[in-house]
């Protein structure tokens, strides 16, 4: 089981509701420890309400930005805007991340949205209970 804060939560529900009806996406940052400390909202590459792509350029800034805070890849997160929290096959081919987490937003009803966590390891899918705190 994993604590998550709520409001990391409440920027990606925010994030999600903005870029509706497109996914959205993006990565969090863990400090040495292993706890999440930094959201990086990031774009959707694909501009699509059924895909997400992170932005390889953006990427890469992101990725050297938190070298440079001494933080590490803790969680790639992003939206699903019709449908359940929970890994679709595309985005368990296209999970290449397989020690990071990867959490997938609900906002089939944007009243209650759902934040699930998951692994990813060669296409198969481990859920992690996650506690937004």
């Amino acid at each position: 089981m994993t604590d998550f804060d709520g409001v990391f939560f409440k920027e990606i529900v925010e994030q999600g509701l903005r870029e509706f009806p497109n996914e959205c996406c993006g990565v969090i940052a863990a400090d040495s420890d292993g706890r999440p400390v930094k959201i990086f909202p990031m774009k959707n590459a694909d501009a699509s309400p059924v895909t997400y792509r992170l932005d390889g350029k953006e990427q890469l800034q992101v990725f050297d930005q938190m070298e440079e805070q001494g933080c590490e890849l803790w969680a790639i997160y992003h939206s699903h805007t019709h449908s359940e929290a929970y890994p679709s096959e595309t985005d368990r081919r296209l999970a290449f991340y397989p020690e990071a987490r990867y959490l997938v937003l609900s906002l089939a009803d944007r009243e209650q949205p759902e934040l699930r966590s998951f692994f990813i390891v060669d296409g198969e899918v481990e859920e992690e209970e996650l506690t937004i705190a």
